[in-house]
């Protein structure tokens, strides 16, 4: 569910005066960060994560933790990928209490600027919107069948259209309302020596964080890989023994 939100507008005449450009007061931004961190105790900072993000309405989208080896005192080395979606007016405050519970050693944020696209699906909605009521209308007063068909055929376009445009308008909602924070955590026995980054070492943190991603879009494109090879494997040896049975039931009617 998401809450409605009354946004002013001002209204922008084009120089050709055919149209007008309707832009809201305020951004629509989808704002990502890249965050990664260590620290002394993963069980504690999960804890804190879990407890955190739950008051602040956020929740992980993603959420992996890995053991690797084992330390001198038995315990293991642990690193946690994870993404967080946080309410984007709680996202600076967010990030500054991870700052404090952990030692963050590389930060980045990115914008995208998606008011044009937010406002633009807002109007197809209503044009399709004033459509669909005006196709009902006609669709009461038709007095044949073709004019009927015809109006429901179009009546029908236009609900599927509807519904595609206002599912696309939430997912873009969704993304502006909820911030996403991508997060890579290592549990260490010491911290490390934090410096300012220069631009160059800000290039490679985000080179990283790229590769990281594509990792995992990899990862997941050869589970499907694999699951759709087996499919295609399975789908002829099971037509093979479909078409064995039906051919068995024709032979033995034809001998009846």
């Amino acid at each position: 569910e998401y809450a409605e939100e009354e946004v002013l507008y001002d209204e922008v005449t084009s120089e050709s005066g055919t149209g007008s450009t309707v832009l809201p007061e305020s951004q629509k931004l989808i704002r990502t960060v890249y965050m990664e961190a260590e620290t002394l105790s993963m069980n504690s900072l999960m804890g804190w994560l879990d407890e955190r993000g739950a008051s602040l309405n956020g929740y992980y989208e993603q959420k992996s933790i890995r053991r690797s080896g084992s330390r001198d005192d038995g315990s293991y080395y642990q690193n946690a990928d994870l993404t967080i979606r946080i309410p984007a007016d709680k996202l600076d405050s967010f990030v500054a209490q991870v700052k404090g519970v952990s030692n963050v050693i590389s930060y980045n944020e990115s914008q995208e600027d998606v008011t044009l696209t937010y406002v633009s699906t807002e109007s197809r909605i209503k044009a399709l919107e004033t459509e669909q009521a005006r196709l009902l209308e006609l669709l009461a007063q038709a007095e044949n069948m073709s004019d009927l068909l015809e109006i429901e055929a179009r009546l029908t376009d236009v609900r599927y259209e509807l519904e595609s445009v206002t599912s696309q308008l939430l997912v873009l909602a969704n993304k502006v309302d909820y911030a996403t924070v991508r997060l890579y955590i290592s549990q260490v026995k010491e911290y490390t020596e934090v410096e300012e980054q220069t631009v160059w070492q800000r290039i490679a943190t985000g080179f990283k964080q790229n590769l990281r991603d594509m990792g995992q879009g990899a990862e997941n494109f050869l589970v499907w890989i694999v699951t759709f090879s087996i499919s295609l494997w399975v789908m002829p040896y099971s037509s093979s023994k479909l078409m064995q049975a039906s051919m068995a039931g024709c032979a033995q009617r034809q001998q009846v």
